[in-house]
Formats: structure tokens, sequence, C-alpha cells
């Protein structure tokens, strides 16, 4: 999407009716390339009406972020992050990723509404659209080296699951290492990159992807089922709020585990965990698959696998947990 495509949808996002002369008034552009600007919005997913002598308007309202009301609503947490938004960017961590090189401050974060190569874990693509998800990257910096954080997805996980609840999803669970489940259905995952020297200091680069509001065709597009905040709790909060929310129950949860690490939050998560007690199975990079039940997790985050030969470990790397068939 181009700029002159998101100012469009900008002005649309009310919900009311604009004539296409109106918006290339204000636009200074020409009426078709308020016809093409809008023709994008189509293309990429976000159905707009067209009414004969009423102009065009979105199926329904939209709500775009604002960094302002973010911080707004972030409340006493407001002094600890500096919160910015992109209509588009490749990648908010991967931005940021440059930012914390160039020496971007603890709390710098990034949100976008359209991110052109959006990632996850393992290198899938991350699929959403404008005012349809939250898309983010935080960066925390942390005193101790990057071996030290071992189990920080694991946390950042709770972080989000806090916050959900907050906002009426009361059945959010957690997957081994990095995904939030809504009765067995992806409603976000966590990419987590890293910075810095083996004995400290470092820097994470904590991206988010969470479905608010998505369209069906979009959920049925990703590679597993998926579901949305609106679906896990009926009348989804704003997306700012939600934002706001997150970005508080961040700083409450990454200032601990500064102090104490993973150990602190793992009677929590295990609590949380899905496959808690479960039969599972491992899937290794070489397409080796090992079966057991997860038992839980170690102080460093590690999962604990219950197998015919022992109990074994295994940290997230290239390893995928799987229900058992």
């Amino acid at each position: 999407m181009n700029a002159l495509t998101f100012q469009a949808l900008r002005m649309l996002a009310d919900g009311e009716f604009r004539s296409g002369e109106a918006m290339a008034r204000v636009l200074g552009v020409s009426r078709a390339s308020v016809w093409n600007a809008l023709h994008a919005l189509d293309a990429s997913g976000i159905e707009v009406f067209k009414v004969r002598g009423r102009g065009y308007r979105l199926a329904e309202p939209l709500s775009l972020l604002a960094a302002e009301a973010v911080v707004s609503a972030l409340g006493a947490s407001a002094p600890r992050f500096a919160v910015e938004v992109v209509d588009s960017v490749e990648s908010t961590n991967s931005l940021l990723m440059r930012r914390a090189a160039a020496g971007a401050a603890s709390g710098t974060v990034i949100a976008a509404e359209w991110q052109t190569q959006g990632r996850g874990r393992r290198g899938r693509a991350w699929h959403a659209l404008p005012g349809a998800a939250l898309t983010f990257s935080v960066l925390w910096r942390f005193e101790q080296g990057a071996g030290a954080l071992a189990g920080l997805s694991l946390a950042v996980g709770l972080a989000v699951t806090r916050a959900l609840a907050q906002c009426g999803v009361r059945e959010a669970g957690l997957k081994w290492p990095n995904d939030v489940l809504w009765r067995g259905r992806k409603l976000a995952g966590i990419l987590i990159e890293m910075q810095g020297d083996m004995l400290g200091p470092s820097a994470a680069v904590i991206g988010i992807g969470l479905n608010c509001r998505m369209p069906a065709a979009l959920l049925d597009r990703i590679d597993q089922p998926a579901v949305d905040v609106a679906t896990a709790c009926g009348t989804p909060p704003e997306r700012n709020r939600l934002l706001a929310g997150l970005l508080t129950e961040l700083d409450t949860i990454l200032t601990e585990f500064s102090r104490e690490g993973f150990a602190s939050f793992r009677d929590e998560w295990q609590a949380c965990h899905v496959f808690q007690g479960k039969p599972v199975k491992i899937a290794l990079p070489d397409g080796g698959i090992v079966n057991g039940t997860a038992e839980g997790v170690a102080e460093n985050g590690a999962l604990l696998l219950a197998t015919q030969s022992g109990q074994l470990r295994f940290h997230s790397g290239e390893v995928s947990l799987r229900a058992a068939a």
C-alpha cells in the first residue's frame, strides 16, 4: 500500500460515506487517483462499498493506531516507552533491530498498520491487514548477556495472556515456546531477536503479532488454525487501548525478568501451557520426531519431555512442538 492509499483509508476509517470528489479535493489529487487508491484497498482485502450519489465507505469502521492515543492510555507506564506508529514498513522487527544497533533507547516501540514482509518464528509469513491486527516491536535493553535471557519468549507470552485477560479473553493459553492460543487456535505469536555481547549488555527486539478483528478470508490464508480477539471476547477493545495494555504488562514482566530471570514466572507459565501433562511430539530440524509427555519447563524455559528413555530437554531453536496424533 502506498501513502495515498493510507490517506484514503484514514479518511474512510470512521465508516461514513465520502464522495470521490470530496476526497480528491482534500487529498489534492484527481478522482482517478482516489479510485486507484480505493481499488488498492479492495485488492488488499479491505472491503470498500460504493453507492451512487453518496460515495465510498468501508464495510465497517476501522480503529487505526495513533501514537498519542497509545501514550494517553499508558498512564503510569508512559515514561517507560517511546511509541511510534507507521503506516507501512517491511518489518517492525527489522526496522527496530537497525534502530537498536544505532543506539535507540530501551522502551522504543514501533507499531505498523501494514508489514510488507512481516514474519514469525522459523521464517513463517505473518498475515495481517490495517485495522485488523496489532503488529509491533519493543526494544528492551538488559545488563545481562544474551545467554542469561533464556525463557524470555515464555515470559513475554505471559504478558500477552495477562493483557488479554484484562480485556475479557479468559481462555487464552500458551504453547511452548512463543504462541498464544485460544481454544486450540493461534491468537498471537512472538518473535524475539537479540543483539549484544554474550556477557552483556544485550538488547532484545520483541515482536508481537496479535489478531484483533480479522476477516474470515484472511484467517483462512494462515497456515494453521487461527482466531481473533473479536471471536474470543465478543467485543474487542479499541486497538490503541489494547496496545497500551500489552505494553503495560510487558513493562511489569520485563522489569521483573531483568532482576529474576524466567524462574519467577515458571509456575504461572506452566499453569497456562495448553500441553501441560499431555502427550506431544517434537519435530526436529532433520525431520525426526520425538514422542513423549510435556512435563513443564525448566527454570531456563527449556521444555521438559518425559519419554520412554527418560526426561529430555529441548530449547526453542528450530524444534516444533505439536499435539500427539
